[in-house]
């Protein structure tokens, strides 16, 4: 009988590549998602054409339309699955959204994982369990690095980062934003569980999550709506720092495949900086010039001289932890590929809307 995984947030970007990743892996994979991108975001955050993308491609995938606030339902359906994994990426995923929304907020990213939590330890407590967080839980601390500015981006001055940020970074004494304080919550009670309960357990601390099934919206999904901004002719506007701003990216997959290593020899309490590193950092300067160059059309973009509250000038993850316990698992995708795959993947889905917004 195959195992079963259980997949939180399952028609979001890394819930979607999750669950189709194990799905032909040949686990059987129940998938937990209520829509919510689309009350967070609007119509542009629907994610009903991801769940027919899976619904197409894992024959045995089932669907639960279930809000993770849902403490009985949450409770019932783990005592009644008992996975032999759970992959949590359910959340509210803006830093920007979460101050005009902030109970629901937490009540999602914080509460909706203790509900998980809990129920694993009720029901499962020797499941793996890795939990989506963010390299926001960092704050804006990462700003107080000194860095110097190049043509088209920011740079760590401090040679101690030349790899980027680790996962001994603090998470104190900065700005987080209503979003990563509540993903600090949840990032904690992860460890905790872990720790106190000796469960397997582990935080992945996302940076710039992406690939060809993204939902890309202006509060959420950098290069996603950059891409979807060039083909639709869309004026994408830049926020502070000359748009010199550095993230580094990582496909999905290369997100499932780190955590199929993880399930195989799961750790107590872990964390992890997973992002695309230095060799997959670009500003948005050098996003603007990399699809340009793909898809010939100009980039249409504004300037707004404030910065985003607590929005890191310059973020690259430091992967030597990661590739120290995991071996057998590196980036597989580099920036190039990762661009070409997403330009692809919006050429088919924005039949109609260049007209409306050019």
């Amino acid at each position: 009988m195959a195992s079963a995984v259980l997949v939180t947030g399952s028609c979001g970007l890394i819930g979607s590549e999750v669950t189709v990743f194990f799905s032909r892996l040949g686990f059987k994979v129940t998938g937990v998602d209520n829509n919510f991108r689309a009350t967070f975001f609007g119509p542009e955050g629907d994610t009903r054409w991801s769940l027919e993308r899976i619904k197409a491609s894992c024959p045995d995938y089932s669907h639960v339309d279930l809000d993770i606030r849902d403490r009985a339902g949450i409770l019932a359906l783990i005592e009644n699955l008992r996975p032999a994994l759970i992959v949590h990426t359910a959340a509210q995923p803006s830093h920007d959204r979460a101050a005009d929304i902030p109970f629901l907020d937490f009540e999602v990213n914080a509460l909706g994982t203790l509900n998980l939590l809990e129920a694993s330890r009720q029901f499962c407590r020797d499941t793996p369990f890795i939990h989506m967080s963010t390299n926001k839980v960092y704050g804006d601390l990462p700003n107080s690095i000194p860095l110097k500015e190049m043509e088209t981006r920011w740079e760590y001055a401090d040679e101690k980062f030349r790899n980027g940020i680790p996962e001994t970074f603090s998470i104190d004494q900065s700005k987080h934003s209503l979003f990563g304080a509540s993903k600090v919550a949840s990032d904690i009670l992860v460890q905790e569980y872990g720790r106190y309960f000796d469960m397997p357990t582990c935080c992945l601390r996302g940076g710039c999550l992406t690939g060809p099934n993204h939902s890309g919206v202006e509060l959420h999904g950098f290069l996603s709506y950059l891409v979807r901004c060039n083909l639709t002719n869309r004026e994408y506007r830049v926020f502070g720092y000359g748009g010199k701003q550095v993230r580094d990216n990582i496909h999905s997959e290369d997100v499932a495949r780190f955590m199929y290593e993880f399930y195989q020899r799961p750790r107590c309490a872990e964390v992890y900086n997973l992002g695309g590193g230095k060799g997959n950092s670009c500003s948005i300067l050098e996003a603007f010039r990399m699809i340009e160059g793909l898809t010939g059309k100009p980039q249409r973009w504004s300037y707004v001289a404030q910065n985003r509250a607590g929005d890191h000038i310059c973020y690259y993850s430091d992967l030597t932890k990661m590739q120290a316990h995991y071996p057998g698992w590196s980036i597989s995708k580099p920036l190039a590929a990762i661009f070409q795959e997403i330009v692809e993947g919006w050429s088919h889905r924005v039949v109609g809307e260049t007209a409306v917004h050019s």
